[in-house]
């Protein structure tokens, strides 16, 4: 790479982007990368406070940064998504469909540790739609070893380290129980609720059935949800720990393999996971506890994205949402921009 003075460029090629930041007004590129110096140029080059500038000189096992930028971006990108251009060694990961995003929390870490080079993402594990930005990539020097980029594909051993799972079309089914319902003491609120959080998504209600407090009742309901065809049935009501409380027990009974039955989210602690195994289709059985019908967001929006992408749960991907698990009841609501749910767990 050579220096020479601004005045004396007249007729190079310049090696990198030149950015222009004006303040409150605008921050972009004033030449691009390939631009050939004219004499009407040379002023507004001093103007950004370039005295020299840089006119590379290709040598061998090295990279220009905006090569090296799309190294990083086909590491991180997978199906569903697009870059935007490349600039000044930059390129931003957008989603090209709505869905469940997918991180690679180790092999980021591992990547941002090689020096010289950065990924910075959204969290994981998070409802995304077509056009979000995912993530931002940058290689720090104007030129960067080759090698260097070779180990960052190393680490990514072929398989891009993002993932959009899209959502899917759901038939739902809505169970509730409790004897004060049931006998009409008092009117339900919670199925509208259940059904307002899943009008974000693609869903068809198939019905909600309100029973007793009779386990075997409870058992039925689900079943006959699932005779219906039902990719997903919701139980209300019943997940406490008293005499009364049979929901736990009638998902067990239905067959369904119980993933977990708490959570280390507050609100939420009472959650049940579970999935029935339907001719080989596995079909989650959520018992949802009561603090989904008055707060505001619940572990019901930490799992329900997840969910409706058939992202299948393992008791370990509850226990790690410990960390952000807290939900802050904020005056004014911000989620999902905010911390409940987030998480830096590797592994």
């Amino acid at each position: 790479m050579k220096q020479i003075k601004t005045v004396d460029a007249l007729g190079y090629v310049l090696s990198h982007d030149i950015t222009q930041i004006i303040k409150d007004e605008r921050k972009g590129v004033l030449f691009k990368k390939g631009h050939i110096i004219r004499e009407e140029d040379i002023p507004k080059l001093l103007s950004v406070g370039k005295e020299n500038i840089y006119i590379l000189e290709k040598q061998e096992g090295m990279l220009h940064e905006n090569e090296a930028a799309e190294i990083l971006y086909e590491i991180c990108a997978n199906k569903y998504m697009k870059p935007t251009d490349v600039s000044e060694g930059k390129i931003e990961v957008i989603a090209d469909a709505d869905g469940l995003f997918k991180l690679d929390v180790e092999k980021l870490y591992k990547l941002n540790s090689l020096g010289e080079m950065m990924i910075a993402t959204r969290h994981g594990n998070t409802a995304v739609k077509r056009g979000d930005k995912l993530a931002g990539t940058r290689v720090i020097p104007l030129i960067i070893e080759e090698y260097k980029m070779k180990k960052a594909q190393e680490i990514g051993a072929g398989k891009p380290i993002m993932e959009i799972m899209p959502f899917k079309h759901k038939k739902v089914g809505i169970v509730t129980t409790g004897s004060e319902v049931f006998r009409g003491r008092i009117k339900d609120t919670f199925g509208p609720v259940i059904i307002q959080k899943f009008s974000e998504f693609d869903v068809e209600i198939l019905g909600q059935k309100i029973v007793d407090d009779n386990r075997k009742g409870i058992t039925d309901a689900v079943l006959s949800f699932i005779e219906q065809g039902a990719d997903i049935v919701v139980c209300t009501g019943g997940m406490s720990v008293d005499p009364d409380d049979n929901t736990p027990g009638a998902i067990i009974d239905t067959g369904a393999e119980i993933i977990t039955y708490g959570a280390p989210v507050l609100p939420g602690a009472m959650l049940l996971i579970s999935y029935y195994d339907n001719q080989g289709s596995k079909i989650p059985v959520v018992g949802l506890p009561g603090c989904v019908m008055y707060a505001k967001r619940t572990i019901f929006d930490l799992i329900l994205p997840r969910i409706m992408a058939d992202d299948i749960l393992k008791k370990s991907d509850i226990d790690r949402l410990g960390q952000g698990g807290l939900c802050l009841n904020c005056n004014i609501c911000t989620y999902p921009n905010c911390g409940f749910g987030k998480t830096s767990f590797m592994g």
